[in-house]
């Protein structure tokens, strides 16, 4: 990456984390602080839990698009407003119901398809790759240091000390885009980053996009779900006072993320993703059957902790990708917008269907809709065909290709290991789905109409 490219990717990343950082840092705490809270109830403090999610999955698509109409720092930051004036809301307010409020309002600030199209703008073909597992490592790294920031601040300045800790994030997100972030000079339409209605329908009926769909669905229901259960456990049943929960989740999330790593080599390299995502879920079954039998055992607590994340951040790594190889050629930001709407309508009902039944059957009825929707996710998974193990390549036109489009694209699926083939109209560009045990990226040095470009 050129000078230009490490300061937008770095900021860009910065932003996204600070954000996702601000939505989770409630969780592991929320539970136990919002007792105080006039009309609260365990419902209610689930749909507060899960409240952000609704907004998320309602406007996420559309931001992206009206990025392209209005522009992409104009969208992030009207997100963002929208971030901190939830935040204040929450923080200010002395009721559970301004809470959700706040919480929806958060939500409302749907800024990730927009990241990702700002991304896309001030990248190179060459680079998006690092430029978007640069993204994602920043979203990993800010859930974990959320279970970690939110117990200390939780503890030292309540509820209301955190939502005013993101509402400062997010002020200080808009003071990166305004100073480190460049202004693009012209917007790219870029299929691997943004998406198109055209290809909505494309995605929505495609049943191997939908089984993905489903699994992170379930994967942030479930994730919701254990912060109405395991806080409380923590506290009443083993006796940890809340100030010290968050060396807990420290040591668990810190040792799960690397007994995850030589399970995703394997899965990748082996072409076993198959049984390590069946294998993943689980470990999730197993530390919801260990959370229904919690005897009040720190350490047993702790390793059911290590599983749960540990299953959690194997899915959490996998499904992403998952969804690349899966998705048609040039589909790949709409299968993203899909899969990203999926994953907070998971986290909406997670919260408030999960707060339902834990006023209404206890911790018992949170688990078994744990326990439930996972066994349905395992079945999914068992039946589903093995991934494929294609990716992305982006190939650069010559202006010749143009005039017969037809005679390119078949002459690039008759190259071995191409099995899709996407030329994007008045562009010069194409984009393949290919095998990279059977491609052959110096056959295309034979071709006078194609200049190769690099694998996203």
């Amino acid at each position: 990456m050129n000078e230009l490219e490490k300061r937008s990717v770095a900021a860009l990343a910065t932003v996204y984390a600070m954000r996702m950082l601000g939505l989770f840092m409630v969780l592991p705490v929320f539970v136990l602080l919002s007792g105080d809270l006039e009309g609260a109830t365990p419902a209610l403090i689930g749909l507060a839990i899960g409240g952000y999610g609704l907004s998320q999955a309602v406007l996420q698509i559309p931001f992206g698009m009206l990025s392209d109409r209005f522009g992409r720092k104009k969208m992030i930051y009207l997100g963002l407003i929208l971030f901190a004036a939830g935040s204040v809301v929450a923080a200010s307010s002395a009721s559970i119901y301004g809470v959700i409020l706040g919480r929806i309002l958060q939500g409302a600030g749907a800024i990730a398809s927009v990241l990702m199209a700002l991304l896309s703008d001030l990248t190179r073909e060459e680079q998006r790759t690092k430029a978007m597992a640069t993204v994602g490592v920043s979203i990993g790294l800010s859930f974990s240091v959320s279970l970690v920031l939110g117990p200390l601040i939780g503890n030292a300045f309540g509820l209301s000390g955190i939502f005013y800790t993101t509402a400062v994030l997010a002020i200080i997100a808009m003071i990166i885009v305004s100073r480190l972030v460049p202004r693009p000079h012209q917007r790219t339409i870029n299929p691997d980053t943004q998406p198109a209605r055209a290809m909505l329908g494309q995605v929505l009926t495609d049943k191997r996009l939908l089984r993905l769909d489903f699994g992170i669905f379930s994967l942030h229901l479930v994730l919701t779900s254990v912060f109405l259960v395991v806080p409380s456990l923590l506290t009443e049943k083993v006796g940890l006072a809340t100030e010290h929960h968050w060396w807990l989740y420290l040591s668990v999330m810190v040792t799960s993320f690397c007994a995850m790593v030589p399970f995703i080599i394997i899965g990748e390299k082996k072409r076993m993703m198959k049984p390590v995502l069946a294998g993943a879920i689980v470990l999730l079954l197993i530390a919801v059957v260990g959370l229904s039998q919690a005897s009040g055992s720190l350490v047993e607590m702790w390793i059911t902790l290590f599983l749960f994340f540990m299953g959690f951040n194997l899915l959490e790594a996998s499904l992403p990708s998952l969804i690349s190889k899966e998705c048609r050629a040039g589909s790949k930001g709409t299968a993203m917008g899909a899969y990203s709407t999926s994953q907070f309508m998971g986290a909406f009902l997670g919260g408030s269907v999960g707060g339902l039944l834990l006023e209404h059957a206890g911790i018992t009825g949170v688990l078994a809709l744990m326990a439930v929707v996972l066994c349905c996710w395992l079945g999914v998974a068992l039946t589903m065909p093995a991934p494929s193990h294609t990716s992305s390549f982006v190939i650069q036109l010559r202006d010749a290709a143009r005039t017969d489009a037809r005679a390119v694209d078949q002459t690039l699926r008759d190259l071995p290991g191409v099995e899709d083939v996407v030329i994007l109209e008045g562009a010069d560009t194409a984009y393949l789905k290919v095998d990279r045990q059977l491609f052959d990226e110096q056959r295309l040095a034979e071709f006078p109409f194609v200049q190769p470009a690099s694998a996203t």
